[in-house]
């Protein structure tokens, strides 16, 4: 992500949507997810990881990333 930036395109990066990114990481011990978003300057903010266990994303994963997400960018605004 530092060399190529924040979007990689499927498999490894999906757009949520409202500038929520999905990070798509696969390993011996599962499928985890990060959710990130971008800021001003090409900086990556990592809001949120959690280790995936349906085909859907969680409503409760999405709310955490979004609230963080909102806090960050409020903070980004002063």
């Amino acid at each position: 992500m530092e060399i190529y930036g924040p979007d990689l395109g499927m498999p490894h990066t999906r757009a949520l949507g409202g500038g929520l990114f999905e990070l798509r990481l696969k390993a011996a011990e599962g499928i985890a997810r990060v959710l990130y978003c971008t800021l001003v300057g090409r900086r990556i903010v990592m809001l949120h990881q959690f280790t995936k266990k349906s085909e859907k994303i969680p409503k409760r994963e999405l709310n955490i990333a979004r609230k963080r997400m909102k806090e960050v960018t409020d903070a980004e605004k002063f």
